[in-house]
Order: C-alpha cells, then structure tokens, then sequence
C-alpha cells in the first residue's frame, strides 16, 4: 500500500472517530471478507482511531470481532482482549482445506478470557477449477517404429526400435493420493462426509450444542452445480444430526446463489431460523461502526470488510482479517435469532 493511500485512510478514520463521537453514526458488521493484496500496516494513530471507533460500535450494537490463521498463543489473546477492542474470534477446526492444528483444545481458555468465537470449518474449494471435468493432456507413450538407417558401407538397412511418441488423449481428473483438499473432492457425498467430520470436531472442542459452525466456501467466478451439491450437503447433513446448526461464509459476489440454496435446505427441513452467514467482501464500505447486513445482503449476520491487516494492540503485532457482528458471540448469540 502506498503511503499517500495510508496517510488517506489513517484522516478518513481519524474523521470517522470524530463523527463516531458526536453524531452517533449508524453501525455495520462484517464477515470474513476483506482486502486483497499485500499486508497493511497502519501507524499508531490509526490503531487509536479504530479503538475509538470501537467502542462507538459497541454503544448501538455491533462487534467488532477477528480472525487469523494460526493461535497467537495465550498471552496474546490475554493482552489483545484486555486491550477492549475486539470481543469475538475466528476458531478455526482441523479441516480438509485448513491443516492448522493450534486452535485445538483452547476453547475453553478463550472462554475464560471472555472471548466470543465464530466456528470455523474449511471444506472443500474449487480453486478456479471445474469439478470432474475431463481435460485433453499429451502423454508419451513407448511404441515399436521401423526407421530407416545406413550401414558404414552406405548400404540403406530398415530396423525396429522403441520410441516414445505424443498421444492426445482424454484424462477424467482426480485427486492426488493421500491428498485431503482438492477441487475434486467437491460432491453431494463428500459434503456428508465432511458434515460428519465438523460435528465430531466442534464436539471434540466443547462447543455446546446449538453453536453455529461456518462453512468456509471460497471466492468462485462461477459456482459449479457440484460445489453446489457439495455444501447444500453439508448444510443438509448438520441439520439432520441436530447438535449444531450449520452456518456459511462466502463472498459476497457468490453469496446470492448460495444463500438461495442453503435457504433451500433449511426450509425443506421445517427449520424457520434463517440460515446464519458470515459475507467477506465490499472493503470500500466497510468501517467497524456498521452492521452486516450492510454489507448489501439482508441476510448476512457477520461481515468480514479487511482482509490480512497487521495491526498492534498491547504492543502485539498480528496479521488479521477484521469482522463485525451483531453478536459478541457469532457461533452461540446466532442461534437464539
């Protein structure tokens, strides 16, 4: 990020702080969404600024919550926590796209430090790709040739040999060996699976029942009919346990499609809540003083407006994807909606 850009967000905030003080702005919340490109580094008065903006929040009812790959360990969800200005974090489960093992078992460490959490369950992507579609790759192939050739007396002989030569052919894809992410794992059943594999993990965690676990579903230009089959099973298999209720976080370019589908679901199941989603995207509205649903979608319960911000409290520095919501705790408050 150029600094001129930096110096211009560091006064639209610093105003935003301001306004927040006297005018009792409106609010917004935000999912798991936020800006591309490299890491943003704002100086101290920024930092401050969002402090303020903070707590302007939290007068009229949004959350200011975060997320970020790996624990940062105890003494920084202790520092950052004490420090006031997020309540909620990102808890992210073992899963087939999210390897990360660190938030495991530090639950109820985060209850004790009066954290709220978000559930969060990486499946399957589709990483530009098309599901099970079949593609035409060369491969060499050893064939038996004649080839002509001249002995050292010139005389012209013919003889067979083996080369390898070019054969177009058509190749069903399908994913490496031992490999747990991969777009070809996208299907109805895999989305069972994988429901299961959740559920097991959020109980393994100690979430209560009820708690809402957010599907990961990233960013696609398209949304292939499988990616589709895969997530409405999903939904539909946490549904049918009845220990948790299943959640999504897409991005706003996809979410209209997906919440169509998974409202789908939830009313073939006589379920009346509205399904909970968590919408990434839409960085140039985002502020911390604003609610989700602002965001541009009446269903979104959680907004996610920046994306891999460094930002420093309690003299911490951690890179993180900023969130707000109508609840201090996204994966329990959501459920009682």
């Amino acid at each position: 990020m150029q600094w001129t850009k930096k110096r211009r967000n560091l006064l639209l905030l610093a105003l935003a702080a301001v306004t927040a003080t006297i005018g009792a702005p409106q609010l917004a919340r935000s999912p798991l969404g936020g800006l591309p490109g490299e890491l943003a580094e704002l100086p101290q008065e920024a930092a401050d600024a969002t402090v303020r903006l903070a707590a302007a929040a939290k007068s009229t009812g949004s959350h200011l919550g975060f997320d970020t790959n790996g624990y940062p360990g105890d003494e920084t969800m202790r520092l950052w926590k004490d420090e006031g200005t997020y309540e909620w974090v990102g808890y992210y489960l073992p899963a087939p796209c999210h390897k990360d093992t660190t938030w495991s078992g530090k639950r109820q460490t985060l209850v004790d430090m009066g954290w709220g959490m978000a559930v969060i369950y990486v499946g399957q992507q589709t990483w530009g790709k098309v599901p099970g579609k079949a593609q035409m790759v060369t491969r060499y192939v050893p064939k038996r040739v004649r080839e002509s050739y001249r002995t050292k007396s010139g005389k012209k002989r013919t003889r067979t040999v083996t080369k390898r030569v070019p054969v177009r052919t058509v190749v069903q894809p399908r994913a490496e060996p031992g490999q747990t992410c991969s777009t070809q794992h996208v299907s109805a059943s895999r989305g069972v699976l994988e429901a299961q594999d959740a559920i097991a993990r959020t109980q393994r965690e100690g979430f209560p029942r009820g708690s809402v676990i957010f599907l990961d579903v990233e960013y696609m230009d398209q949304v292939p009919q499988r990616m589709r089959d895969y997530y409405t099973s999903w939904v539909r298999a946490v549904l049918a346990d009845g220990r948790y209720r299943p959640g999504i976080y897409t991005h706003t370019h996809n979410a209209p499609i997906v919440y169509k589908d998974v409202k789908a679901v939830y009313v073939a199941a006589n379920e009346e809540d509205e399904p909970p989603f968590w919408i990434a995207g839409s960085p140039s509205k985002f502020d911390p003083t604003k609610l989700p649903t602002d965001v541009g979608h009446t269903f979104a319960a959680v907004w996610q407006g920046i994306l891999d911000k460094v930002e420093e409290r309690a003299g911490v520095k951690l890179p993180i994807d900023v969130n707000v919501s109508a609840h201090p705790d996204p994966s329990s408050s959501t459920v009682a909606d």
